[in-house]
């Protein structure tokens, strides 16, 4: 890979194993600064390493400074056959505005052309996901040539309200999570957001990042299945971030993922599992449930979160550059 220059007294290389505390460190020293509502956590950056579809030897680069401090990373994401790939990266606060995060931004360019080049597909697409309220990120993004293609919002709603019950039909049972139900609620969340804007399909290796995280509580995830058949039908699955408390001071159980099969719609599953998660995250003695969403969603899932009492509390966007 074509790594860039020396750049502002920085080296760069690749990531490897052996950088992970200080690449997790300088996370820390950007997110402190930004203030993000969520950043990666040590085993994301380990799943980055070690994931089959994305080389960290020709995806990921690191810039050190004269003593080997790391200063700035950047990462490329793609699936096969996807038709975008995902960059990621972030410069130390005490590093930018000096050319740092352009030099970054233009490898990651130069790497999507090459892994869409190599998969033999046209046009190549890069995506990046920032916070809205992030103007330098935001400035950095358009000097490049991407544009806002969608917006999200994170949504919190306080526990101390009332929790509706919702009846499901006899022929639908709704039960706790299983570590043996894994594959098949994989199966369920990949049919489930076949209709999604940027949504692809998650293999075995991206959804065991998922269920295998050390946020992940199976024991607040739930699933409903149709009682005839036995089949998945919809699913929500639920983290837990202590940092959210020690930053914030909220406790907050958290949906990653909420989904319905497309021909069980309009059947108040999802408000049925919304209303499950609440229960169970007031019942842990958390003070608020929390979720992101796309605010054009298909669905009308912004519409439901609304009635289920969640308010907007800031906004993210997906930015997109074709090449």
């Amino acid at each position: 890979m074509t790594l860039p220059g020396r750049e502002q007294g920085l080296e760069f290389r690749p990531i490897t194993e052996a950088d992970l505390a200080a690449w997790y460190e300088l996370v820390l020293r950007i997110s402190e600064a930004e203030k993000p509502p969520w950043h990666d956590q040590p085993e994301d950056l380990a799943n980055a390493l070690s994931s089959a579809k994305n080389d960290p030897r020709q995806n990921t680069l690191l810039g050190l400074d004269e003593s080997g401090v790391p200063r700035a990373f950047g990462r490329v994401s793609k699936n096969p056959g996807g038709d975008k790939a995902h960059v990621f990266g972030g410069v130390d606060p005490q590093w930018q505005r000096r050319g740092i995060g352009s030099a970054v931004l233009s490898w990651q360019l130069r790497q999507v052309a090459k892994r869409f080049a190599e998969q033999g597909q046209s046009p190549a697409r890069a995506r990046g996901f920032l916070e809205a309220d992030n103007a330098a990120q935001r400035a950095l993004y358009a000097a490049q040539g991407f544009e806002v293609v969608r917006y999200f919002s994170e949504m919190r709603r306080p526990l101390a309200e009332a929790i509706p019950d919702i009846d499901l039909a006899p022929d639908l049972q709704l039960v706790r999570y299983r570590p043996e139900q894994s594959e098949a609620v994989r199966l369920a969340h990949n049919a489930a957001f076949a209709d999604h804007w940027g949504s692809e399909p998650r293999d075995a290796e991206a959804w065991a990042n998922t269920v295998g995280h050390p946020q992940f509580r199976a024991d607040w995830s739930s699933v409903v299945l149709d009682a005839g058949s036995g089949d998945v039908v919809g699913y929500q699955l639920a983290s837990y971030d202590d940092e959210v408390l020690t930053k914030f001071g909220r406790r907050e159980g958290y949906t990653e993922l909420l989904g319905v099969r497309r021909e069980y719609r309009g059947r108040r599953i999802a408000a049925a599992l919304l209303a499950d998660a609440l229960q169970r995250f007031a019942e842990a003695g958390m003070d608020y449930a929390a979720l992101d969403v796309d605010t054009e969603s298909p669905t009308g899932a912004v519409g439901l979160y609304d009635r289920m009492g969640y308010r907007p509390t800031h906004r993210s966007m997906a930015l997109d550059r074709v090449l």
